[in-house]
């Protein structure tokens, strides 16, 4: 029984060792599978170009568009001045982009609308009748054109009394329409031009007060009531 010793040790450790040799063989494929696994997972390289495609895109959808520039339009100006090579007064109001001219040298005369944007002045009358000006520095300046005649001015810009009055009335069937242009003097004092028609004669026409331009005045044998452009502007659009 003391010879049987060594050998049975011997095959104890044969057993544990063939045992240990299986459970590696066991366990190698699992660590296979799962590198296999993750290599699946992976994204393919065409996969990872097309994503900073996406990024580009929406990068382009997040900038900007460019903003148009909209116009300046004058909010509230007056202008008033002499005509050179006429000595007629005009006169030009701006509202909001908006804007009325009288032109009178207390023969001839003409009424304009038209627009002001970013500084250019268009207006148009009857007959071809037109004003254009740049306006600037506290001045409008540029050309009047009338019947045919062409000049040019430059008006400052004026505060009330100064400034363009129209009146207008129904005097047996017939439209009376009146304007003057009051101009306040450097030394005192206004002055004054204007032009009033019945139908289409023309009539004398009284003088405003200067310093209430506004008050009533008779035309012929009708009372009148001038108004300030405030009160004219919208309607002559």
């Amino acid at each position: 029984m003391s010879r049987l010793g060594p050998v049975i040790t011997l095959a104890a450790g044969a057993v544990l060792a063939v045992g240990l040799g299986v459970a590696s063989v066991t366990a190698t494929p699992a660590a296979n599978d799962e590198a296999a696994n993750t290599a699946a997972e992976a994204p393919s390289a065409g996969e990872t170009a097309a994503a900073p495609s996406r990024s580009a895109e929406a990068e382009a959808d997040a900038t900007p568009s460019p903003q148009r520039t909209e116009p300046k339009k004058t909010a509230k100006a007056d202008y008033g001045g002499y005509v050179k090579g006429n000595g007629g007064l005009i006169a030009i109001s701006i509202r909001d982009g908006k804007a009325v001219g009288y032109f009178c040298d207390g023969k001839a005369e003409a009424w304009f609308k038209g627009s002001e944007s970013d500084g250019e002045l268009q207006l148009t009358g009857l007959g071809g009748a037109k004003v254009t000006a740049e306006l600037g520095g506290g001045r409008a300046r540029g050309s009047v054109a009338v019947g045919g005649k062409k000049w040019t001015f430059v008006a400052p810009t004026v505060v009330k009394p100064s400034g363009l009055y129209r009146a207008t009335a129904l005097v047996r069937g017939a439209k009376l329409r009146a304007g003057w242009i009051v101009l306040k003097n450097p030394g005192g004092g206004y002055t004054q031009v204007g032009a009033a028609f019945e139908g289409d004669t023309q009539v004398p026409i009284p003088q405003l007060q200067g310093e209430r331009p506004t008050a009533p005045v008779t035309v012929g044998d009708t009372t009148i009531q001038p108004e300030d452009v405030d009160g004219f502007i919208e309607e002559m659009q």
